[in-house]
């Protein structure tokens, strides 16, 4: 059998930077604008760099003083909190990476639809049938092994990130102050600017969910420091690029038209910027970038289950690898349950807000528990640690701003997603007693009354009418 190849800096932090580089990026200035003006956003941006920090600094920290934790995320939460709220974090995980790829998979044929009209917005049966070539399609290049998907996806990132470079120049040469300097506080959006930056928070989570990427990947790094390093690295690119695509697309077009535009909505304003072959650009720039995107989180959907079963957190099923250590299984079952949900773009106007609504909000409950688990494992350190005090600060930030996260992000998303993690307790039952293991330990019971509670809740709501399943897959 092949030696498995490590994975270095470059393609760790390609990885990451895959990751981030999907959809959100080109649709970034409609949903910012459509949300906030140019004060409240950019206080948005400094929230979310902070915060956002805070959870790579967690990262960086814990990758360094706990190497042994080999599937990143989800083993902070099992070492921290039981094994349990540690398969609640890999289910939660694993959720938001394959949903993720449906929303990514509706963008992508909305983008052809440009060129090719058959494909209308990226929601009809032509639609679904070639978004399943492509799930499938990156489906046997992972089989054929993790560091050749992991090359393939280095590539495709530098690739998608010309048209991002070419934007940001030709914005950069198009810009007018005049149109820059309209209504900076966002008053037409009738919100204080609290509302305005609570408001756009869903989407800054969603274009920074995969900044844990190369912790995912821990097990499979030539060395511990390049995690750390790379998620660094990947931060400080992705943050500088979002802030700029987001300003100098209000010095090119006014707030209220920016908030109007299709997707994607880079395109339009390109084409604004310097004529037709913009649209053109950007638009196949989204083709590139999607499938990148598409690629990367296959890796990492299929790599949390597999990394959790090795360690007895998901059922042994998902432990199976081939010849080339592909995770075999859980790449089936991952690509399954999204050809199952390609059937939602039939019934959605939007079925790429609405699939990064709910990736999200599923992501939050992981990133949670690495911030606690961050401020757990430094309380328990010793004082005289060097730099305790620092990881104790960045321990306090971090679960502050996940826990205003689940605030903003918008409590119905949180209670359709309790459903979702109500399934996943069945799993968990089922693998606990085939192990002949107790089910719960502890204070575990009340965690699962608590979402047991809420999945309760959000079909109470549904069957009322107080949250609008028609409004929500309307997008």
């Amino acid at each position: 059998m092949e030696k498995e190849k490590k994975l270095g800096l470059l393609p760790l932090t390609m990885l990451v930077i895959g990751s981030l580089i999907g959809g959100g990026i080109f649709d970034l200035m409609q949903n910012m604008s459509s949300r906030a003006g140019l004060v409240p956003m950019l206080i948005a941006w400094v929230i979310t760099a902070i915060g956002m920090g805070t959870f790579v600094l967690s990262f960086q920290n814990l990758s360094e003083k706990r190497p042994d934790l080999t599937a990143g995320i989800f083993s902070y939460a099992k070492e921290g909190f039981g094994n349990f709220m540690g398969f609640n974090s890999a289910w939660g995980y694993w959720l938001s990476a394959w949903l993720g790829n449906v929303a990514y998979a509706a963008l992508l044929f909305s983008s052809l639809g440009y060129f090719f009209k058959f494909f209308g917005n990226g929601n009809n049966i032509i639609s679904i049938i070639g978004a399943s070539i492509v799930i499938w399609v990156v489906h046997f290049l992972i089989l054929r092994g993790v560091n050749t998907a992991a090359f393939i996806n280095t590539i495709v990132t530098f690739a998608k990130l010309v048209p991002v470079i070419i934007f940001l120049i030709s914005a950069l040469l198009a810009f007018k102050f005049n149109i820059f300097s309209l209504d900076i506080w966002g008053n037409g959006l009738h919100q204080s600017i609290f509302n305005q930056v609570n408001s756009t928070m869903k989407t800054a989570v969603w274009v920074f969910i995969g900044i844990e990427g190369a912790v995912v990947f821990s097990g499979r790094a030539k060395k511990h420091s390049d995690i750390g390093k790379a998620s660094i690295l990947a931060l400080f690119t992705m943050i500088s690029l979002y802030v700029l695509i987001s300003v100098l697309s209000l010095g090119i077009m006014s707030r209220p038209e920016l908030a109007n535009l299709k997707t994607p909505a880079m395109a339009y304003v390109l084409e604004k910027a310097v004529g037709h072959w913009g649209a053109i650009l950007v638009n196949l720039g989204v083709i590139i970038s999607v499938f990148g995107a598409i690629l990367a989180w296959t890796l990492f959907a299929a790599e949390l289950p597999y990394q959790a079963a090795k360690e007895g957190a998901f059922p042994k099923f998902f432990a199976k690898e081939n010849k080339n250590k592909a995770p075999i299984n859980s790449l089936l079952v991952t690509n399954l349950c999204v050809q199952a949900f390609l059937i939602t773009f039939l019934f959605t106007q939007s079925a790429y807000r609405f699939g990064f609504a709910l990736a999200s909000s599923a992501i939050l409950i992981p990133y949670a528990f690495t911030a606690l688990y961050q401020l757990q494992f430094t309380l328990r350190e010793d004082k005289s640690t060097p730099g305790h005090q620092k990881n104790l600060i960045i321990g306090i930030l971090a679960t502050i701003y996940a826990v205003y996260l689940i605030y903003a992000g918008g409590f119905d998303y949180l209670l359709l997603t309790m459903i979702a993690y109500t399934l996943g307790m069945i799993l968990y039952f089922k693998m606990r007693k085939d192990d002949k293991l107790p089910i719960f330990v502890g204070y575990e019971k009340i965690s699962a009354i608590v979402i047991l509670a809420l999945c309760l809740l959000c079909i109470i709501e549904i069957m009322t009418g107080q949250i609008d399943i028609a409004a929500i897959l309307a997008g």
